[in-house]
């Protein structure tokens, strides 16, 4: 991000006094305890986007992949870090990945405590941002910019991990994370969300490599939820067989087929194009073998709708229109 950028979101935060002052705890998931034992998958965003944690740095002789030298800002976050669970004895931290300008960490609550979650990142946010104000060797303050601004966004996003195996794949995750970054960087055409990008006669959001819109033979994968065991094998030969031809596979992934034949593809090396049911957010990335996909510039994914986070029931009606939309990609330049 530019200077003008970090300086323009700095200014918003900055006369938005409301939502600096509201509670982390406002965002949580309704209905939820967030004072009982659990595990929790933790983001916090610097304000405006600045790297005031550390530096992105290649891969050398002492680090096989790239990874993020700490400023002296981020080494005292970290710290910081660690005393949450010095200050509150139930709470145990599992995993903990500084980026430039944000952090991952997961903390694991294991006996009710007297606070909030929200109340407790509170604490850690605001002993950060008291600690960046005032001791002056650590200070990314430009002269031009006032001493009173956080350190971080408001708020903060969590994601409640259950069983062990999504507490490891997190954890492989939070390791990762650095790599995802270089690769990004270095490949910033596939990993640059497109806010409005018009196909056919409509218009949606994307993410990806949006010139698989262009090739000549793209075919939409579409299977009835009622094909047994064995239909599905034989269709996910004959997609797989056209995907490893060349053929760009679209699909909306809403059936057990449907999925299973975009799963099997994304691990063969084919080109996809996958019609999601909400919207691409700006700073969103794909995971798990779609990063990898989309590094490699062999996946495209098509935001329909509001982006969002939280799980919705998809109606009969969604399907259809996704399915519709998945065709009008299929037959574009055609």
């Amino acid at each position: 991000m530019d200077d003008e950028r970090v300086a323009k979101r700095l200014a918003w935060i900055a006369n938005h006094s409301e939502l600096r002052a509201r509670p982390s705890m406002t965002r949580r998931k309704d209905g939820h305890d967030y004072r009982g034992p659990c595990i929790y998958m933790l983001t916090l965003i610097t304000a405006g986007r600045r790297k005031l944690l550390g530096e992105l740095r290649d891969a050398d002789g002492d680090h096989p992949l790239p990874w993020v030298e700490l400023s002296a800002y981020g080494t005292l976050v970290m710290e910081e870090w660690f005393r949450i669970t010095q200050e509150q004895p139930h709470i145990r931290s599992l995993a903990l990945q500084l980026m430039p300008d944000h952090l991952h960490g997961i903390l694991y609550v294991t006996a009710p405590i007297d606070k909030h979650l929200g109340a407790v990142i509170a604490r850690f946010k605001g002993k950060c941002t008291a600690a960046l104000r005032e001791d002056k060797p650590l200070s990314v303050y430009s002269a031009t910019q006032s001493r009173t601004l956080p350190a971080w966004e408001p708020g903060f996003n969590d994601r409640i991990l259950r069983g062990s195996g999504q507490l490891a794949c997190w954890k492989n995750y939070l390791l990762r994370n650095p790599y995802r970054l270089w690769v990004k960087r270095n490949n910033r055409q596939y990993f640059t969300a497109i806010a409005d990008i018009e196909i056919g006669t409509q218009h949606f959001s994307a993410l990806g490599n949006r010139f698989l819109l262009d090739y000549p033979h793209k075919e939409v994968v579409q299977c009835s939820r009622s094909l047994t065991t064995t239909d599905i094998e034989e269709r996910c030969n004959h997609y797989l067989e056209l995907g490893q031809g060349g053929t760009v596979l679209v699909s909306a992934c809403i059936s057990p087929g449907e999925k299973e034949v975009m799963r099997r593809a994304l691990g063969a090396g084919c080109r996809l194009i996958i019609v999601l049911d909400r919207g691409i957010a700006p700073m969103q990335k794909p995971a798990g073998r779609q990063f990898e996909a989309c590094s490699e510039g062999r996946l495209l994914l098509v935001g329909t709708g509001e982006a969002h986070n939280d799980r919705r029931a998809i109606t009969r009606e969604q399907c259809l229109a996704l399915n519709r939309i998945a065709l009008t990609i299929a037959r574009h330049n055609e």
